[in-house]
């Protein structure tokens, strides 16, 4: 299943900037910087996050045609701000919810299993790097 396109259109006008606000602190949130792979502007992407046993997954809700995605890609790097910190993310890798399901942990493992999409980005993460 994928959420459709105006309701995504929707949340990138009207709901991400309230997030913003907060989704760096929130427990299953966290906000990706990234670098706009053609304009060189930078933004800032909320996204409910799993974590994994070497960074985060994240389920993709519209598919995988998701510019924030497509700049991650072409950067080969951002940051994801979460609990308050900012972690440095790299090699982004498309998947099956299937075969990303076994890499995640912790208490929201169970969620992400049920919820009715079919793929999903594994992020690796490295050390905090500061606020």
């Amino acid at each position: 299943m994928q959420l459709p396109q105006w309701l995504a259109r929707f949340n990138r006008h009207v709901t991400n900037p309230i997030q913003r606000l907060w989704a760096g602190w929130a427990p299953t949130m966290g906000i990706l910087h990234h670098v706009g792979r053609r304009s060189g502007k930078s933004y800032r992407t909320p996204l409910t996050v799993f974590t994994t046993r070497d960074g985060v997954a994240v389920l993709l809700t519209y598919g995988p045609d998701r510019d924030w995605l497509k700049n991650l890609t072409a950067a080969g790097s951002g940051t994801l701000r979460r609990h308050g910190r900012s972690l440095p993310v790299t090699n982004p890798r498309v998947m099956s919810k299937a075969e990303a399901a076994p890499h995640v942990t912790g208490w929201m493992r169970p969620l992400f299993t049920l919820l009715p999409f079919e793929q999903a980005v594994l992020l690796t993460s490295g050390d905090a790097t500061g606020p």
